[in-house]
């Protein structure tokens, strides 16, 4: 049973490993809601040819259908990569309370290392960041895909 960001962060490498078996970029995630897991997903932008495939947006939408509201109040979202400008608008748009994060992301991240729209105050939403999480173990798998796809 999953209690800890921990637990959670484990379920999201288990998708981001999903998505490397199936030659995406390993990024997993997993949405919470009132401590059960309401939706899990991972990359699939090379898969479905959709350039909206991340793991956490995918992961968003089917929490949304699963719960049959387009608000995420009380939901979490643990991801293996800090979100991108997208991913985070749509944490903005759908009103999570919580974004977990693994790896921090310096050519992209939009929660805190390049841009921070989890916290920008001329928007309608804010919510909390917690970043690092399992750090260590979500940057490689990305290592390890990178590296395996120059070989």
């Amino acid at each position: 049973m999953c209690t800890t960001d921990e637990d959670y962060m484990r379920l999201a490498l288990d998708e981001a490993r999903a998505a490397a078996a199936e030659g995406e970029v390993p990024i997993g995630a997993v949405v919470v809601c009132d401590g059960e897991v309401v939706a899990r997903a991972h990359n699939l932008r090379e898969t479905d040819h959709d350039p909206s495939a991340h793991a956490e947006f995918r992961a968003m939408v089917a929490a949304s259908q699963a719960l049959e509201r387009w608000r995420l109040t009380g939901c979490t979202v643990y991801v293996t990569l800090e979100p991108c400008l997208m991913c985070a608008g749509l944490m903005i748009n759908a009103r999570v309370d919580r974004c977990v994060f693994g790896a921090f992301d310096p050519k992209g991240g939009a929660v805190g290392t390049l841009y921070d729209v989890s916290h920008d105050e001329r928007l309608n939403h804010e919510f909390e960041v917690v970043g690092g999480v399992l750090a260590d173990e979500c940057a490689a798998e990305l290592r390890a895909f990178f590296r395996a796809r120059r070989a």
